[in-house]
């Protein structure tokens, strides 16, 4: 087992040495510190399954390459398959979740009489300063990979061609196979990820448009990498089945929610009845969904080398 500071590496022998990693799509949010200031945060964990990528890197604050079982390599000709689920970098809100974003900024704008009011501990409250924040983003911006998502990449990929030398080479790099979805966010981060390990093999060259790599550029395959949209099962048996969510539905309207929404609305001070309970309408849950929302399978990023190389 290969592990590295925040993932799990499964290997097994295979009759030739071969790589296949998996992309996979979920949210991260936009803001990030700067390099002398990262770190874990304390309630990242509390922010949905899908931990950051500086949170999984600087959990080892002395190195960023990953720590190598010693037996795997032993000068042996070891024929491998190594399997990785990886996401796309982090990403600009999407254009839906910007719209309920909005909807929650107006809800607390037109309470802005209340804004210059302290709180018991004599500050302003939690409602006045949200509804100052300049809220910047614009429809356009709809997901796209920020630069924070692309050194992700890069990083990552620098993290997997340490841990696999001999894979991750010159002599290898002509057998690369990228496959993403069409999403833009993911056909980037497929590139940002090819052009880190085209620098890590050919460090004295400039880097070239990944259209004139030997690899050539990451294939798109919606069918294969947004299953969903063409599962005729999932289709008619969950998107289009009203009796499907039924548990989604009834903890819209259960009690814990209710206990949510009036905790909520005296933290904002604002009506209760002015936040929807509605998963897919409820304005707050915009201001977490961009560290909060269900991983959908986007990219896929397939790499197979052909020759049995020695570890």
């Amino acid at each position: 087992m290969l592990r590295g500071p925040g993932s799990r590496l499964r290997v097994t022998v295979a009759p030739a040495a071969a790589l296949a990693v998996a992309l996979l799509s979920s949210v991260s949010h936009c803001s990030h510190p700067e390099q002398k200031d990262r770190e874990v945060l304390p309630l990242s964990s509390y922010f949905g399954t899908k931990t950051r990528y500086e949170d999984a890197i600087y959990k080892d604050a002395h190195s960023e390459e990953p720590r190598q079982d010693l037996y795997l390599l032993e000068e042996a000709c070891t024929p491998v398959q190594l399997v990785a689920l990886i996401r796309h970098g982090t990403r600009y809100p999407t254009a839906k979740q910007i719209r309920k974003l909005r909807q929650l900024h107006d809800l607390l704008q037109a309470r802005r009489a209340g804004n210059n009011r302290a709180d018991a501990g004599g500050g302003r409250d939690l409602g006045a300063a949200l509804a100052d924040w300049p809220l910047w983003y614009e429809d356009w911006v709809d997901g796209q990979l920020v630069e924070k998502g692309r050194q992700d990449m890069r990083q990552l990929a620098l993290r997997l061609a340490s841990l696999f030398p001999t894979l991750f080479s010159r002599e290898n790099y002509g057998r690369l196979q990228l496959v993403t979805s069409s999403k833009h966010r993911c056909v980037e981060s497929s590139v940002a990820f090819l052009n880190a390990l085209w620098q890590h093999c050919y460090p004295e060259l400039p880097l070239p448009d990944v259209k004139e790599m030997e690899c050539g550029p990451p294939r798109i395959n919606d069918k294969l990498m947004r299953f969903f949209d063409h599962c005729e099962k999932f289709s008619s048996e969950v998107e289009n089945n009203d009796t499907a969510l039924y548990h989604v539905e009834a903890f819209k309207t259960g009690p814990e929610m209710q206990d949510i929404l009036k905790k909520v609305a005296a933290t904002l001070q604002v009506p209760v009845n002015s936040l929807n309970a509605g998963l897919s309408r409820f304005p707050l849950q915009s201001s977490f969904s961009l560290v909060m929302q269900r991983p959908f399978f986007h990219c896929f990023l397939s790499w197979a080398t052909s020759k049995t190389r020695s570890l």
